[in-house]
């Protein structure tokens, strides 16, 4: 049973879509592991995190650096000292999510005008 698994394993590895997906799941059990150990900390040396999760420095570095870019985690990594800062979540900023709707108004509103003068002349 044992060979039947490793080989069924490396067949798995060798499809393209299931390959794809097992790195998408890989990534995502990762980037959520990663998370839960450095959530209650305010600043945390990577060397820390890398030791916990048993990963070398560099990928947790790297895949750090892509959760702070992806906006999934708010912080910043200070490379020089080895460090992540950890910053409290804060309220994403809506004004410009409301300056696009009052623009996306006011466009409707220039058109009805538009089409009213046009009916007029």
């Amino acid at each position: 049973a044992v060979v039947s698994t490793q080989s069924t394993g490396a067949e798995l590895q060798k499809d393209g879509v299931i390959e794809s997906h097992l790195k998408a799941l890989y990534d995502t059990l990762l980037e959520k592991n990663l998370v839960r150990i450095i959530e209650p900390y305010s600043r945390v040396q990577l060397s820390h995190v890398a030791e916990t999760i048993a990963l070398p420095y560099e990928v947790v570095e790297r895949k750090l650096s892509q959760i702070i870019l992806d906006k999934k985690f708010s912080g910043i990594l200070d490379q020089r000292s080895g460090v992540l800062i950890v910053f409290d979540a804060s309220e994403e900023d809506q004004t410009y999510t409301y300056a696009l709707e009052t623009i996306s108004h006011m466009g409707k509103v220039v058109d009805a005008l538009f089409k009213k003068a046009q009916k007029l002349s």
